[in-house]
């Protein structure tokens, strides 16, 4: 064996003139890798550790695409160390996960006979019980992307769409039935179709790198329906593959997912893989010992500082029993590469991470903002084209971190959860409010706030793009049960209804759950509408989730991470009710496209002309300027928000943005203004208002309870 065995990235290197493979732990004293290869012989191939490094690299002749493998460590005994010889291990940088059983379904949920059950790999430290569940596979990367390259979508013309793969397809029935629920369903012209309809530039998936269900889940007999048990970084979930790839094997899963890519691509439509990073499938101490934690657990998670016993638990900031330790290179690089490998070998568009706070924690375990990591991610030269999404916050210490990621010129977006809950607060929690005692407990100003970017939250300098605008994500109600519930319902889960948040700020307006009551009913759809009309026409990057443009529901549930009767996937029916709420968001999506003055890119400089920035003007009910005791007084909940465009790269635009959040009737003067002749009412979330007709500046415009109105001056 030869140095340049280590001259790429860990994992295999089939392209050497002989195959190699290496892995990296310190604190490992012996490494076997053991093949099964495609021919029926089983071989060991020992590697050997280089000098002054951590990493352990051997030629490995005669491996090829198909063959299984895992891997046999062995190291010192002590209470960070879990090594066991006879441990079967995954590979860190394995590109296919398979069950043991077969080189077909794959880890995590499945379907019918292609469900997989079993003990867990090993228990405990030292524990060598059980039979191992999964293994790694060598892959065939090889894949014809005939030409097809990354769409470019500007970032303030994007709509995101935050997907579950299984969801998200598992009842069209324009999809043959074997293609529902897996990566070619998503890809499927019916799919792409509806995704255009409804203005979706780009499609964030649910994750979809190999992920495991947890020890206690599947103990009770249920399977994790989300992802976020991350098995393996480079691996797609094979069991969101179709039937015929599973059973070809790792190698077609792989070419199934590049094949959504490249005809989500020629749609023009990005993909986003939602990635989980900060923690895996090895769960606490005592957990499943799959990968890492065999291999230099001592090194790859977080540990307590302190004197023992508390030294050797682990420090954990996402509440899934382990954090992996990012202030480590080993873990820094490993993150590195595999998305390296999604943007670059299977061509993906960018990144949401989830709790992305635990990535950015020292070696203190206190957060940085310009931790090396995230400095890393930034700046790799492969990553450049790539959106980077936060999830700004995690369970730790100081954990919640909005705002925080990103400085001026950083492409960095985050979750904006002050821009969800300021929008649920105005238009239901407050209309609630109303009714009971007469009078909402806010006023408009923390509204206009987020319909402007939230600019109080990123800063100047970052501008509007810097905020994700969400109402609903896969977390929480759907926004037909945020309308209809005003308490969750997630006994589905079995966990006593214990588990979800308990801050929803949704209204079930007036009865809880589903009704025939048809003025309930009209109530609820104007809520709903007046929600994605806020999200949608407001500065940032707005996300939708999916199956709410089609009335999707979840039964109150608000944390439907298991598969139950709640999970249910999006309608594909001709339902009225989901054929309006489409309608509704396709409308929005293309009043937003059309108007850059609704898109900033900046903030703008009070006094000076910004490129890219809109200049905004306020005004009141009564069409004058906006007054100070406007902005914050509960009884004023009505305002006018004319913008205008700085042009840079498309014509100049205006628009009027009429808001009124109360119950009550109340009659609206559109503002007079010297360079506006009238305005043209061009959509409303209340139904059946006059579009044609231009009505004169000055003119009184009645608001018939809580509605959004877009108007065009002329």
């Amino acid at each position: 064996m030869h140095e340049t065995a280590i001259d790429h990235t860990p994992g295999f290197d089939l392209g050497a003139d002989v195959p190699r493979y290496s892995l990296r732990s310190a604190t490992a004293t012996d490494v076997v890798l053991v093949a099964e290869r495609a021919d029926g012989q089983t071989v060991r191939y020992p590697l050997e550790r280089l000098p002054t490094t951590d990493v352990w690299a051997a030629e490995t002749p005669g491996i090829v695409p198909g063959d299984r493998y895992h891997l046999l460590v062995d190291g010192p005994v002590g209470p960070r160390n879990e090594f066991d010889r006879t441990r079967p291990l995954l590979d860190p940088y394995a590109r296919g996960i398979a069950p043991t059983g077969a080189d077909g379904p794959g880890p995590g949920t499945g379907a019918g006979p292609d469900r997989v059950t079993g003990p867990d790999t090993g228990t405990g430290p030292g524990s060598g019980a059980g039979a191992p569940r999964w293994t790694s596979v060598v892959v065939d990367d090889a894949f014809d992307w005939g030409g097809v390259v990354k769409p470019t979508v500007p970032l303030d013309r994007a709509v995101v769409y935050e997907a579950n793969v299984r969801t998200l397809t598992a009842a069209n029935p324009h999809l043959p039935e074997h293609l529902r629920g897996t990566y070619a369903g998503v890809a499927h012209e019916s799919t792409i179709a509806h995704l255009h309809r409804i203005g979706v530039t780009t499609l964030e998936l649910l994750p979809v790198q190999a992920f495991d269900t947890e020890n206690w889940l599947r103990d009770a007999g249920r399977e994790n329906a989300w992802g976020y048990n991350t098995l393996g970084f480079f691996a797609p979930h094979a069991a969101h593959a179709s039937a015929p790839a599973r059973a070809e094997g790792a190698s077609a899963v792989l070419r199934e997912f590049k094949g959504m890519v490249r005809l989500l691509h020629e749609a023009g439509i990005q993909v986003v893989l939602d990635v989980v990073y900060n923690h895996t499938a090895e769960e606490g101490l005592g957990g499943p010992t799959t990968s890492l934690r065999g291999i230099d657990g001592a090194n790859r998670y977080r540990w307590a500082a302190g004197e023992p016993p508390f030294r050797d638990t682990y420090f954990d900031t996402t509440g899934c029993g382990n954090t992996l330790d990012t202030s480590v290179e080993s873990t820094a690089d490993l993150i590195v590469d595999s998305l390296v490998y999604w943007a670059r070998e299977v061509q993906v568009d960018g990144f949401r991470f989830d709790l992305m706070a635990a990535l950015a924690r020292n070696a203190d375990h206190v957060f940085d903002p310009s931790h090396p990591l995230l400095e890393r991610i930034r700046n790799h030269p492969d990553l450049q084209d790539t959106l980077v999404i936060a999830e700004p916050w995690d369970v730790g210490p100081d954990g919640w971190k909005t705002g925080a990621f990103g400085a001026a010129g950083d492409r960095t977006s985050e979750w904006n959860d002050g821009f969800r809950n300021t929008v649920r607060q105005f238009w239901l929690t407050d209309i609630a409010e109303e009714r009971r005692n007469g009078m909402p407990q806010t006023g408009i100003g923390a509204l206009a706030g987020a319909l402007t970017g939230s600019r109080h939250v990123f800063g100047a300098e970052r501008g509007p793009l810097a905020s994700v605008n969400f109402v609903t994500a896969h977390d929480g109600f759907t926004l037909l049960d945020l309308v209809s519930y005003d308490g969750k319902h997630n006994a589905a889960n079995g966990e006593e209804n214990r588990d979800g948040s308990n801050d929803n700020r949704s209204f079930n307006h007036g009865i809880e759950g589903d009704t025939a009551d048809r003025g309930v009913r009209a109530a609820r759809g104007r809520s709903m509408r007046n929600l994605a009309a806020t999200l949608l026409l407001s500065a940032g990057v707005p996300m939708l989730t999916a199956g709410d443009e089609r009335s999707r529901t979840q039964h109150g549930n608000n944390n439907a991470y298991v598969v139950s009767e709640d999970l249910t996937p999006v309608d594909w029916s001709d339902d009225e009710d989901a054929e309006s709420m489409t309608e509704a968001v396709a409308a929005l999506a293309r009043f937003r496209s059309a108007h850059p003055a609704l898109r900033p890119t900046r903030f703008g400089v009070e006094g000076q002309e910004t490129p890219g920035a809109s200049r905004m003007s306020w005004y009141g009910p009564d069409g004058h300027p906006m007054t100070l005791e406007g902005w914050d007084q509960p009884v004023h909940r009505a305002l006018q928000y004319f913008a205008e465009s700085t042009p840079e790269h498309e014509p100049f635009d205006r628009v009027l943005v009429v808001v009124h959040g109360s119950g009550r009737t109340r009659d609206l003067t559109l503002p007079v203004r010297e360079d506006v002749l009238g305005y043209r009412l061009a959509w409303s979330s209340e139904k059946h208002r006059d579009h044609e007709r231009l009505r004169p500046a000055g003119q009184v415009f009645t608001a018939y309870g809580p509605g959004i109105h877009l108007f065009e001056p002329a």
